[in-house]
């Protein structure tokens, strides 16, 4: 395998090497933080035989308007993150190509908070629910090591909560920004009695970039942590997220995003095309020690009601069958349990892992007509009728051995999910059924600790990602119901990595990898607000990863993410049927995936209470449907540049935060719509846009 690193890369972690000081000492910059995900304990990153990072509280609150996760992820290698500048459909996450295909939301990723799911069963999931103000960490984990949490494990990408801590405190803060930005947030938190308490509100208002892309979002997250006994520790958490008749701009054609960027479809505006969710969360981590073994148990329950208006044109046979209003109210439910027992009387540190994962959504789902006589943008007549139920159930072993300057890890796990489909409209036929998808995902990694500062390690699993009920929905063609059909893809993965760190301040992540995939899920055929899905083949991809953290000086620090990705189609196969079939050919480049994306970031923190940063941002083109035919949307640069200052005087703390991002208002598509059968790939970035907030907090 070979893959190409950019000179100038090459000479940026050469001159980091150097700046790097020669001897040790206190440094801000963590260079090897602690994680969970992977290990199931806490270890530093720089012993795991994997790619696996964490993001800093301060990295992401840092001069970051606290909205999106795009805003912090996209200094993790392997990740491209693409904020849509569209609410009602949410971030667009893939990691190393897993989820670039996703219309909506985050699919392909397993996304946890807390520990808890915040993926359904079938994979679907949504980024907008983590809450980014109360954020302690975000954990981000690539590659084979990943397959160990089940079907539709691509990667993981895991948030935890700050516990509350230290004197009770309370704060506000007020942001503004371009395009009518406003958020207000509103905190208080702090431990009383040995129970700490977190209680975060906040209230987001935009009128978009692009017009018809208003949004009001509004979250709640409450924590409390206790220590019930010297041995055990308990955390109950709550969360919300309303969104209120979102505005949906939808996909550009290539002509309409060059002659006017904020432009909309006029199908948007014909049927106001929109979506209001309602989500509700309560969750339960409790832990406890029995001598060297540790138990784990995690429980979640909540609600999520979702109405969304679609723009399928009155009188198309979708519309007429299964109606251009989706309406689902969802409850979802699951838990989780876990033994960490240590093994004595073997060489080194072997530690045993159990557990089983069960979780549930059901959704009672209705579709309508978006019209009513000659009244478009309306809830209509009924189309469709439906109970669909999803659940998986996992069991799972894993072993984590150290012995001398070796260090194992090996697992598998046994991943089960079935969907139930109850149809309860029946005067076009009953589309009820059911399908099962097994499999067994290994996976096995090996370190050797060449010193103290230089590691290797190679990786290897297999893993798999069955489609979502968005994906069943739909067979191809004019058939009525489910895809049945539809096979899990698998996937085949292999890494190799070096993990560095020079000097005492400054640490380098290296990975080569490869990942084969049969049955490769990708769009059949999109018609008239109908997306259906086939296996496709095989497909290959090829990779290398760098990321490096310096601590230049004692004022200076930088920061880079390079990914280098090539991602094709490794056979021939038909997608569509009719006029639409389409014939894709072996090499071609898997739409929404860039072979290059380069994030570099330069701090100076000249005195305490004062920094400032320039962020620069690379991604190559990126094809946007499977034939690569179609206008691919150009690569681009961007540069963003942002500062914090914070004073303290006696009880309160008073910060500023101000933001630049494009400053050279360079004009480009941000994000792409994989496949979609109008034509509507594109959706444009802002131009140059500001950020001015400030804050207080009080503490007692």
């Amino acid at each position: 395998m070979k893959i190409a690193v950019p000179a100038h890369v090459a000479l940026l972690l050469y001159g980091l090497s150097f700046n790097s000081p020669s001897q040790a000492d206190d440094s801000p910059l963590l260079l090897d933080p602690s994680v969970v995900t992977g290990s199931c304990s806490a270890s530093p990153t720089f012993d795991l035989p994997y790619s696996v990072d964490s993001i800093s509280r301060e990295q992401i609150s840092d001069g970051q308007p606290g909205i999106n996760a795009s805003e912090t992820l996209q200094r993790v290698p392997g990740l491209v993150v693409q904020n849509r500048q569209n609410y009602a459909q949410d971030l667009q996450i893939s990691s190393r190509g897993f989820g670039a295909r996703s219309a909506f939301g985050v699919r392909g990723i397993k996304l946890l908070a807390d520990g808890i799911p915040a993926s359904t069963p079938d994979g679907q999931g949504q980024a907008a629910t983590f809450n980014l103000d109360t954020a302690e960490r975000i954990e981000v984990l690539r590659g084979p090591a990943a397959t160990l949490y089940g079907s539709n494990a691509g990667g993981v990408i895991q948030m935890f909560s700050r516990n509350g801590e230290g004197p009770p405190r309370i704060g506000a803060e007020t942001l503004i920004g371009s395009d009518g930005l406003g958020k207000n947030h509103l905190t208080a938190e702090g431990a009383v009695d040995g129970a700490g308490f977190v209680l975060d509100a906040s209230g987001m208002d935009t009128d978009g970039y692009r017009d018809h892309s208003a949004a009001r979002r509004d979250q709640t997250f409450a924590k409390l942590n206790l220590t019930p006994d010297d041995d055990s520790k308990l955390a109950l958490t709550y969360s919300s997220l309303e969104q209120n008749a979102t505005q949906d701009p939808l996909g550009q054609t290539w002509d309409a995003y060059k002659a006017d960027p904020r432009s909309v479809s006029r199908n948007a505006l014909t049927y106001n095309t929109r979506k209001s969710i309602d989500h509700q969360q309560i969750g339960l981590n409790y832990e406890r020690y029995f001598g060297d073994a540790t138990l784990q148990v995690n429980a979640y329950t909540g609600e999520r009601s979702v109405i969304q208006y679609l723009s399928i044109p009155k009188g198309t046979p979708a519309n007429e069958r299964g109606g251009g209003v989706v309406q689902f109210d969802r409850k979802f439910y699951g838990a989780g349990v876990r033994w960490l027992q240590p093994v004595s009387g073997v060489p080194g540190e072997l530690t045993l892992i159990t557990g089983l994962d069960v979780d549930q959504s059901q959704d009672d789902r209705h579709g309508y007509q978006n019209y009513r006589g000659g009244t478009l943008g309306v809830k209509g007549e009924m189309r469709r009728n439906e109970v669909d139920t999803a659940r998986s159930l996992d069991p799972y072993i894993q072993a984590n051995w150290a012995i001398e300057r070796w260090t194992f890890q090996a697992g598998l796990r046994h991943s089960t999910m079935e969907l139930d489909v109850d149809d309860h409209f029946l005067s076009n036929g009953d589309a009820s059924g059911n399908k099962r998808y097994q499999k067994n995902t290994p996976s096995m990694s090996v370190m050797y600790a060449f010193s103290n500062d230089l590691h290797g390690y190679v990786s290897a699993g297999k893993g798999f990602e069955t489609p979502t009920q968005a994906e069943l929905a739909y067979a191809p063609g004019a058939a009525e119901g489910f895809n049945f059909g539809l096979k899990p893809s698998e996937s085949t993965q292999y890494e190799i990595g070096l993990k560095a760190q020079l000097g005492h301040r400054t640490r380098v992540n290296a990975a080569l990898f490869q990942i084969t995939t049969e049955d490769e899920l990708v769009v059949a055929q999109s018609i008239g607000g109908r997306t259906s899905y086939q296996n496709a083949g095989r497909t290959l991809r090829r990779g290398f990863e760098l990321g490096v953290e310096s601590q230049l000086s004692e004022q200076w620090s930088a920061n880079l993410a390079y990914t280098r990705l090539q991602a094709t189609y490794d056979s021939d196969f038909t997608s569509g049927t009719g006029a639409a079939q389409k014939h894709i050919e072996q090499g071609n480049y898997l739409p929404g995936v860039p072979q290059t994306t380069l994030f570099a970031e330069l701090n100076w923190k000249p005195r305490d209470g004062v920094s400032t940063a320039v962020e620069g941002v690379y991604r190559s083109k990126v094809y946007v449907e499977d034939t690569n035919q179609a206008h691919a949307a150009p690569g681009y640069s961007v540069f963003n540049w942002r500062a914090r200052f914070e004073q303290k005087a006696e009880h309160w703390t008073f910060h500023q935060t101000v933001r630049l991002d494009n400053l050279l208002d360079r004009q480009y598509v941000g994000s792409v719509i994989v496949g979609d059968g109008n034509g509507r790939y594109y959706e444009a970035a802002p131009g140059r846009s500001w950020y001015a907030g400030a804050g207080a907090e009080y503490s007692f």
